[in-house]
């Protein structure tokens, strides 16, 4: 790959801000305005590669500052280095990213984008499928209903579903009794849809399966419920996935499981029957190693993001196109995003992604000044 050969002359990192449409409120906290961290190099071939953190400090504890802070002590270091072996560049640095995966995951997005904007490839051809898998270039994600009121819940179903969605996320998590009656609103609304249930902690798992029995009681069934109790309970989180699985319900890990280790432990214990796989919280080449884990020991997957841009959001797609084992999309944060940083040109107003004919490297270059 001689071809492929660049050295990194310059390193930038840039705080962004942009504001959101609606607050994106879950069980745990909220977002007000994506607040994000970039990282933008260039090689001396002139080639540009960019990648971002998004800093969710309610979930896993980072800050913008600190994140701002280590990426720009490990971009003045990548300054001069030659880019050839990409694993081996990125296990080299990943050690300055201890405890700041969403940092880690902003340089890893740059190198891999600098990379293949300088062979001419898209993204997603640097990453190959598990076995039993094939490149999947056209898919549709999901779109969030947020916590809020019953008004807010049917208003929201009704665009969503106007613009063509047709799988809705409902976060839950703060106060049961509305959750109920904002998932059924969100069923009349989208009568055809598939509904996925997102806790984020916000339940013990006698309350979810209450909460369940209750649902298959108006006649609602979820396909999924992601994280129902808080990511210490093991074995609550099991629980939920005994029981639920009587009724053909998936249960999915998101804050339990950010990391190789925590994929394997929750799969031998059978803990979850499904993992929601985010750069944010692992990184790129773990993302990469807890999906082919995971695939092959019959564990569906979900790929999520927290509230990135279109520059990280489209590298997620990248990541999904050129894996193609991904049972859930859940990337849907641009449509919560005003502004430039919302746009990806591979994504349509449905939620729908579409890399057949994507362009060289992530194909999106955020509007930093």
């Amino acid at each position: 790959m001689a071809e492929a050969l660049v050295t990194i002359r310059e390193a930038e990192v840039v705080v962004a801000t942009a504001p959101l449409v609606t607050p994106f409120r879950i069980a745990t906290g909220q977002h007000d305005r994506m607040e994000n961290v970039f990282l933008r190099l260039k090689a001396d071939n002139g080639i540009y590669g960019y990648g971002e953190a998004a800093v969710a400090s309610h979930i896993t504890g980072e800050t913008v500052t600190g994140t701002r802070d280590t990426l720009q002590a490990a971009a003045d270091r990548l300054v001069g280095r030659t880019v050839s072996d990409l694993p081996e560049l990125v296990e080299e640095f990943s050690p300055c990213f201890t405890g700041n995966h969403a940092g880690l995951a902003a340089f890893e997005a740059a190198l891999l984008d600098i990379y293949s904007r300088t062979r001419g490839i898209p993204l997603h051809a640097l990453f190959s499928p598990p076995p039993g898998c094939s490149p999947r270039y056209s898919f549709q994600s999901d779109i969030t209903i947020v916590i809020g009121s019953l008004e807010e819940a049917e208003r929201a179903a009704q665009r969503y579903a106007a613009q063509g969605f047709t799988t809705f996320k409902i976060k839950i998590g703060r106060d049961h009794e509305l959750d109920l009656v904002r998932v059924r609103a969100v069923r009349r609304a989208a009568p055809d849809s598939s509904l996925i249930l997102d806790a984020n902690m916000g339940f013990t798992a006698d309350a979810m399966l209450a909460f369940l029995r209750r649902l298959e009681g108006m006649g609602i069934r979820p396909a999924l419920v992601e994280q129902p109790v808080p990511k210490a309970d093991w074995e609550g989180l099991a629980m939920v996935t005994r029981e639920a699985a009587r009724s053909g319900i998936l249960v999915c890990a998101d804050e339990s499981v950010g990391s190789l280790a925590e994929a394997e432990r929750a799969i031998a214990s059978h803990t979850v029957s499904a993992i929601n796989i985010k750069f944010m919280k692992s990184g790129i080449a773990e993302a990469a190693r807890i999906a082919r884990f995971a695939s092959v020991h019959g564990i569906r997957l979900m790929l999520g993001a927290m509230m990135e841009s279109s520059l990280a959001i489209t590298t997620a797609a990248h990541f999904a196109a050129g894996m193609g084992c991904f049972d859930f999309i859940d990337l849907d944060t641009t449509f919560f995003i005003s502004g430039p940083f919302a746009h990806s040109p591979y994504l349509d107003a449905g939620g729908r992604f579409n890399l057949a004919a994507a362009g060289p490297g992530i194909g999106v270059a955020p509007p930093l000044g």
